[in-house]
């Protein structure tokens, strides 16, 4: 006889006889848990800061871009090694526009920048370029000289990576900011277009690079996760409208309405990323969202996989960052990213054992 079957059979047995329901898997914790470990690793370890920022493209006409430059200047005291941002990857959206199953038109369009122009310009297609610019980062000089941040410049537009040549037009002196090495005057003009966006990845993280002396930046997002074909979508919105119509979303509004209405006062802005990165911020941004959609009662499960759609894009989003951090242990990095995803960043990236998370309110004081 198998006595172990035998007992096994006999429990779940007298827990349905009970009314009690059988042990489930949400009971077992697995041996090795990476985020209690208490060692080391050799050498010095990777640094990462996170900062949860509010989305500054939809802030009303209260914000100005003056005001994103006390957050720069308290992030490049820091002296950052590389900046992760909340862009799709040139690469990425690469796989997405062959994929059309996977990701729609839409989907690209908002989170995918158009390479056709630099293309043309340059004569690379996006993984030529990223190794083109790969290939010229490897041999950059100590000092560049201004045709070769414009040939970058133009790469790095060519490879999907608007953010990254931002960074190099502004570390151009202004007189050198011309057409030319590759860039066009369609080219030169998105550039000087991109300068004058209001968003975190132009106004706080590009100059954050620049002013640390970084050639680029890291477009971490990642927005090819399969969702699913939605045979409602108008059941899907209103599925997970009636989930986050709840006191903790009601709090979150009102803390944004009050903070935004400071924004023109002095030190607004800095104020409202001291709230956004408190501790108390994500218990109320999982209450309002993720935790109520994990209850949203469709039988299409809607809340359900809107969770996993999120959880996807987070976890790739910080392997990606993980990524960065291998290329050459013992970097200093910030993650930029939407308030929302802080916690989640937080949680996955102190499972690594070669990740040290330090905290980013003193930065913002």
């Amino acid at each position: 006889m198998n006595v172990v079957r035998t007992t096994t059979t006999a429990l779940m047995l007298l827990a349905v006889a009970g009314g009690v329901a059988p042990l489930s898997s949400q009971t077992y914790r697995p041996a090795f848990d990476p985020g209690s470990l208490d060692d080391t690793p050799a050498g010095r370890p990777n640094s990462v800061v996170v900062l949860g920022t509010p989305h500054l493209s939809q802030l009303s006409e209260r914000f100005t871009p003056a005001m994103a430059e006390p957050v720069v200047d308290r992030l490049a005291a820091w002296h950052p090694d590389a900046i992760a941002v909340e862009e799709t990857a040139g690469l990425v959206c690469d796989t997405m526009r062959r994929n059309p199953e996977r990701s729609d038109a839409d989907t690209i369009a908002a989170y995918c920048y158009d390479t056709a122009v630099a293309g043309a310009a340059t004569g690379l297609d996006v993984p030529a370029a990223n190794a083109e610019a790969e290939r010229l980062l490897d041999q950059w000089p100590e000092v560049p000289a201004p045709a070769l941040r414009r040939q970058l410049a133009a790469t790095f537009l060519a490879a999907g990576e608007p953010a990254s040549a931002l960074v190099q037009w502004l570390r151009l002196p202004e007189g050198e900011r011309i057409a030319a090495d590759g860039l066009t005057p369609a080219l030169t003009a998105q550039l000087e277009a991109q300068m004058g966006r209001r968003n975190e990845t132009t106004l706080i993280a590009a100059r954050v690079a620049a002013k640390s002396g970084l050639e680029r930046v890291w477009s971490v997002d990642d927005q090819s996760g399969y969702q699913g074909k939605l045979n409602d979508p108008d059941a899907y919105g209103a599925a997970l409208s009636a989930a986050w119509d709840n006191a903790a979303t009601q709090r979150r509004i009102a803390q944004g309405t009050a903070l935004e209405q400071q924004l023109d006062q002095p030190g607004g802005l800095l104020e409202m990323y001291r709230a956004y990165n408190a501790p108390s911020y994500a218990a109320d941004a999982y209450d309002s969202d993720w935790g109520a959609a994990l209850r949203e009662p469709s039988p299409q499960a809607y809340g359900r996989r809107y969770v996993a759609y999120w959880e996807t894009r987070n976890l790739r989003m910080v392997a990606n960052i993980r990524e960065v951090l291998g290329r050459k242990p013992g970097t200093r990095l910030i993650a930029i990213v939407g308030a929302s995803h802080k916690a989640y960043y937080e949680a996955y990236l102190n499972q690594m054992r070669d990740v040290a998370l330090e905290d980013v309110a003193p930065l913002l004081q």
